[in-house]
């Protein structure tokens, strides 16, 4: 039987050798790369339904994974004005004031990726920014997807008046008078205003997915470790999938809350290994805390300014359980932990559930954003992964610690930021990721942060340079590194006969590029499963 692909003319380069491969040509059927060898070979085995493909030199290595993203909810979270550009609060004023002047009578004002270090010496609240919400109901989400502001229209129609008391560690922030200043913090007080806003038709979401999901594919990503399953995501998967229009693997991992019951985490357990064949729930997410810009991260010590002094969870006793019981079931968790309590009572509950026997599950942690040296050991004697996103240090904190995070943390806190580089050197497996849409989502992009962090348009000097991956280091933590954590590591990842042929071409060696240049290097082309998701002009 003829292959369904075959390459051409390629510099294999097998991410857990590091090294270029002697065959110059690759051939897949089934989705499984089944054939390396040469050009005039591997030419042979071509039949008529087979498509060939010159790369004319181009370097091909294991398709990319995002270890950390969004899709679907980015997907509709990323239907408003795009504010991750604006550095100060006057840009943010003309965004805002450009998409209120196109919006329809009675039209929300949706935005997205407001930095809270645009503010500048101003409080985060709806007033700091002017007379551009009066009057119009507006919800604008802040950078990390853990924090909103609400215009006072908004509060009104959604009748949030007042503080309020959560199952979870949420906030609607108030003044001295006791009225809400527009600032929610964490996702029960969001949810509040965000009930209270217009929702995207069925149509509209699967439009924007799809568009979203082609231009990962274009970025050359395959697959990715999809942190949520909210809202109707598992139904949008479902139906690009059997439209031919989901270019990604996907594994999901849906949200257990404080809140939620014995029923909701038993129906958890019971939908693990259910999806389609390119999206699969596998695992489940939970919070320990929430942001060190908001103050809502759980810390060992407070913050600077007094806060982040306790757990999303308002019983963290329960959230150890949680995590005995879905070990029992051999269920991974994967815990956003971005605090040193966090990250340090995640630990502590791994290894209480370890203790118990059972599966040898792959547990994970999320961001890891500071973290004291007696807890870096711990993730490879215990198994977990080390999640971390690069970018989130590079873009939203400065090496001379005057951003929000820095100042908020103090020292010497501010100056364990995003320790990749120890935690690889200690021996754990650090998987990287994007955190799309809280950043840009390119893998190259992300793999360059890792190597330089520095912002990306290179401005200013590197935020922890000593904390910096070597080249493949960076390469193996979106290739074989997200495939061991999956347990997917004899058949993903790789460069060899047997694996998955979930591919990507490149100009050039990422290796062998400077690490300023990376997120610019092309992508020629994207296969994932055996099917091409995307193919430069130039092929």
């Amino acid at each position: 039987m003829s292959p369904d692909l075959v390459l051409l003319a390629a510099r294999l380069l097998d991410p857990g050798s590091g090294e270029l491969l002697p065959q110059t040509a690759l051939a897949a059927a089934g989705g499984r790369i089944t054939r390396l060898g040469d050009d005039h070979e591997l030419r042979a085995l071509a039949g008529p339904g087979t498509t060939v493909i010159d790369l004319k030199g181009a370097v091909v290595t294991a398709g990319f994974t995002d270890g950390h993203l969004h899709p679907v909810s980015g997907a509709e979270r990323t239907m408003g004005v795009d504010l991750s550009g604006c550095r100060d609060l006057a840009a943010v004023r003309a965004a805002l004031a450009a998409a209120a002047g196109r919006l329809a009578p009675g039209g929300w004002l949706r935005g997205w990726g407001l930095d809270p270090n645009a503010f500048g010496d101003q409080p985060v609240a709806a007033a700091s920014l002017g007379p551009v919400l009066d009057g119009l109901p507006a919800l604008i989400d802040l950078f990390d997807a853990h924090s909103a502001l609400a215009s006072a229209r908004a509060l009104e129609l959604a009748g949030v008046d007042g503080p309020r008391e959560f199952a979870q560690r949420s906030e609607i922030v108030c003044g001295p008078d006791g009225r809400p200043t527009g600032l929610l913090l964490e996702d029960a007080a969001c949810e509040l205003v965000e009930s209270a806003a217009p929702k995207p038709t069925r149509a509209e979401v699967l439009v924007r997915a799809a568009e979203v999901l082609d231009q990962m594919a274009a970025a050359g990503l395959t697959a990715g470790h999809a942190m949520d399953a909210n809202g109707d995501s598992p139904a949008v998967y479902a139906a690009l999938e059997e439209r031919g229009e989901l270019p990604l693997r996907l594994r999901v991992a849906p949200w257990y809350q404080p809140d939620a019951g014995p029923q909701a985490l038993a129906e958890l357990i019971r939908q693990q290994g259910t999806g389609g064949r390119r999206w699969r729930i596998t695992g489940v997410k939970m919070f320990m805390d929430g942001t060190i810009d908001n103050g809502t991260a759980w810390l060992e010590k407070p913050d600077c300014h007094g806060e982040s002094t306790h757990a999303f969870w308002p019983d963290p006793a329960r959230y150890t359980e949680v995590v005995a019981e879905l070990h029992r079931a051999g269920v991974p968790t994967a815990t956003h932990a971005i605090g040193d309590a966090a990250v340090r009572h995640a630990l502590d509950a791994v290894e209480r559930a370890r203790a118990t026997g059972g599966a040898q599950v792959r547990h994970r942690i999320e961001h890891i954003e500071t973290l004291p040296d007696d807890t870096l050991a711990r993730f490879a004697r215990l198994g977990v992964t080390a999640s971390m996103q690069p970018t989130h240090c590079t873009e939203y904190t400065r090496a001379d610690h005057t951003d929000n995070w820095s100042r908020r943390l103090g020292e010497p806190r501010a100056s364990r930021a995003f320790r990749c580089g120890d935690l690889w050197n200690s021996g754990a497996t650090v998987v990287l990721g994007s955190d799309w849409p809280i950043a840009p989502f390119p893998p190259l992009a992300v793999m360059a942060g890792a190597r330089h962090r520095r912002p990306s348009d290179l401005s200013g000097p590197p935020h922890g340079p000593d904390q910096a991956l070597t080249p493949l280091q960076a390469l193996r933590g979106v290739t074989v590194n997200p495939a061991w954590t999956a347990g997917e590591e004899a058949e993903s990842g790789r460069i060899a006969e047997g694996y998955r042929a979930d591919l990507v071409a490149l100009a050039a060696n990422p290796l062998e590029v400077p690490d300023l240049q990376l997120a610019d290097l092309p992508v020629l082309l994207t296969v994932a499963g055996g099917r091409v998701t995307h193919r430069h002009p130039s092929l």
